[in-house]
């Protein structure tokens, strides 16, 4: 298992990070919905140098060229409803990309502090021996990757796993790492950040991702 922290070096990442942090640029929706697509796809180019190629011949105006592409059956899954950009991102970069969609919340006790995550619905080709990327902008506690994951795996057994977050807690990371395979997964993340507050969300973080992306909800 490796941890890819793509904010390790200077990027223009870190331009869409700021923005995406601001609260005054965050207002506006579709700039935050196209800065979460912008940065899937940094983080769908940076998975795709780890995947296997084949070389293929293809036809020009002016004659023949060998080019490689990736060989990997691939499957992006991603968590509804803050995925859902996201998802888009990745299939901007892996054009024949299958795809699951998974409908997970936060039940939370009556404390309004600690909560159990409820699954409710997946929708997923079958995976044995395929690539699976799970896609969720915001990795918190982990506990909602975790569930999405064992959903999915009942559908059969990848021959690769990416967690692919754009923020993400040192808890969060900590919890994939502890009930992961780590000869089977990766966890890919633009950032890290130190905390979790009292209610599990990511501190200094950016708020409900969710909610930022399509407006509140009740």
């Amino acid at each position: 298992m490796k941890i890819h922290c793509l904010a390790d070096e200077n990027s223009a990442a870190g331009g869409f990070i700021a923005q995406m942090r601001d609260i005054n640029v965050q207002k506006d929706s579709l700039r935050f919905r196209n800065n979460i697509k912008r940065l899937s796809h940094i983080l769908a180019y940076e998975i795709s140098k780890t995947l296997n190629f084949k070389n293929i011949t293809v036809t020009t105006p002016l004659g023949k060229a060998d080019c490689s592409v990736v060989s990997d059956k691939i499957v992006i899954a991603s968590v509804l409803r803050a995925g859902l950009p996201m998802h888009e991102g990745f299939i901007d970069i892996f054009d024949d990309a299958e795809n699951a969609f998974l409908s997970e919340y936060r039940a939370y006790n009556p404390d309004g502090k600690t909560f159990e995550i409820k699954f409710e619905y997946i929708a997923s080709p079958e995976l044995d021996g395929k690539t699976l990327i799970i896609v969720d902008p915001m990795l918190a506690t982990g506990s909602s990757v975790l569930v999405a994951m064992n959903g999915l795996l009942k559908n059969g057994r990848p021959s690769r796993i990416h967690f692919a977050s754009i923020f993400s807690s040192r808890q969060g990371i900590e919890t994939l790492k502890n009930n992961i395979e780590p000869d089977l997964c990766d966890i890919w993340t633009v950032v890290t950040d130190p905390e979790l507050n009292s209610h599990g969300y990511i501190v200094p973080g950016l708020g409900d991702a969710g909610d930022l992306c399509y407006g509140e909800k009740i």
